[in-house]
């Protein structure tokens, strides 16, 4: 089934790194033409350079509205069109209700939740020119809460409910738009080892994330990208508000 998005125009953010750059791959092995986006500007770059053709980058702060404006108006200007938006940007803020400072939260809610909002809001003008995929991440976390993580678990389930009222506008205006969220269990990324890194005990954290998967074991991010590929596809043109699970089992 290679060529799955052949022809298709993708922007993915927080593309340098983790599920981004996992995300990026899958889309280019496929077919599609990927913009990258990050704030990490040198590990975005060489990862457009190591894919080449069909691969640009662009920086992108995700909190800024003028940033995601001036990407999508370098998008048009250079493919004119955009299929994908995959809003993977994110960060984890480690610590409970006591611990997280207000400059803290604020900041999780700037990148995991307003990120989303600002590139849902604006990708609209380009998009609805001939339809497409909105794919949000979000998390488990979103379902299911735990006691160290207050602050990405309020981003994540705002990111939730967002793209069900997302995905009613879009429908609603008949602008041939979809918006869809996905969750992922523990995935092995760098966010994980900078998690682990603020934990008292990382080695119980660990242990305490794998005994919450049935599975046995964590996700790897190329199983992410591939749910994402189905969603990007057209071969999920019915799918839309809906909340796709991947997560061994940890949510049950």
């Amino acid at each position: 089934m290679a060529g799955r998005i052949a022809g298709k125009v993708a922007l993915v953010t927080g593309a340098a790194s983790g599920l981004g750059d996992a995300i990026v791959r899958r889309f280019h092995e496929e077919g599609a033409t990927v913009v990258l986006t990050d704030i990490d500007e040198a590990n975005g770059t060489a990862l457009a350079n190591e894919l080449g053709a069909r691969t640009d980058f662009l920086q992108l702060d995700v909190t800024s509205e003028e940033n995601w404006i001036a990407v999508f108006a370098a998008i048009a200007s250079r493919h004119g069109r955009l299929d994908v938006l995959v809003n993977c940007a994110g960060i984890t803020t480690y610590g409970s209700v006591e611990e997280v400072t207000l400059d803290a939260f604020r900041h999780e809610m700037d990148v995991d939740l307003v990120g989303p909002f600002l590139g849902c809001k604006h990708v609209v003008p380009l998009m609805r020119k001939t339809g497409g995929s909105v794919i949000n991440i979000s998390s488990m976390a979103s379902i299911r809460a735990e006691h160290y993580l207050v602050a990405y678990n309020a981003a994540k389930a705002g990111v939730t409910h967002m793209t069900k009222s997302v995905a009613l506008h879009y429908a609603r205006a008949g602008y041939g738009m979809r918006c869809n969220s996905v969750h992922p269990g523990v995935i092995h990324t760098p966010i994980l080892d900078k998690v682990l890194a603020q934990a008292e005990d990382p080695d119980a954290l660990y242990a305490e994330w794998l005994a919450l998967h049935p599975i046995g074991r964590i996700g790897k991010p190329e199983e992410v990208a591939a749910l994402c590929l189905y969603l990007a596809s057209d071969e999920s043109a019915f799918a839309t508000g809906a909340e796709f699970v991947l997560d061994g089992g940890s949510s049950l």
